[in-house]
């Protein structure tokens, strides 16, 4: 028998691709800021080119690797969540192996996509429609593989419910967020003309 965890380490090297390519953007853009605003002179005096490079993609990938690994987790609790209550409707012969081993093209969808953000590096609006691309495949894989193991009515509850889940936290967030910036904006003085 085959080992099903022979795909296990693929989740890693997904989420550390993903995480360089949008660092490495990120490093491109920082630094064009940098320009703009006459910091990046000031900052040479303490480091090199390549030094301050090397240090913003290290910031960079390592918050883009909390992030990624963040919406991992989220995303398995969301699904696993949405399996706990529609867990009934498994036939009893199925196994936890046989669900190991039938998400490993999960993973490998994951991972390609990843190695092709390597080519969308230059833009931001590239690389988030590969990711979002490729969440969407992913997600109609599981629902398609879930199609063989659960009637229909029970996979269009955790269908909807992983929607619903995502939209209300995506909704909310994006509610802080605009708070959020109205509050500085509120808070900044206005400048008064002469």
């Amino acid at each position: 028998m085959k080992n099903p965890y022979l795909f296990s380490y693929l989740p890693f090297f997904t989420i550390m691709l993903f995480s360089l390519t949008f660092g490495v953007y990120t490093v491109g853009y920082s630094l064009v800021l940098f320009r703009q605003i006459g910091l990046y002179n000031g900052l040479l005096e303490f480091l090199t080119d390549t030094q301050l490079r090397l240090f913003l993609l290290t910031i960079y990938a390592l918050f883009f690797f909390m992030v990624f690994s963040a919406l991992k987790l989220i995303a398995t609790t969301i699904h696993d969540t949405a399996m706990l209550f529609f867990y009934k409707t498994i036939p009893e012969t199925d196994t936890p192996v046989q669900y190991i081993s039938e998400d490993r093209g999960g993973k490998l969808i994951y991972f390609f996509g990843a190695l092709v953000s390597v080519a969308a590096i230059q833009s931001i609006l590239w690389l988030g429609l590969v990711f979002l691309a490729v969440t969407f495949t992913y997600f109609v894989y599981r629902a398609y593989k879930l199609h063989h193991q659960f009637p229909l009515s029970a996979i269009i509850g955790i269908i909807f419910f992983e929607i619903i889940v995502w939209a209300v936290l995506l909704s909310g967030v994006v509610y802080i967020l605009l708070r959020l910036y109205n509050g500085i904006t509120a808070s900044i003085p206005e400048i008064e003309k002469d």
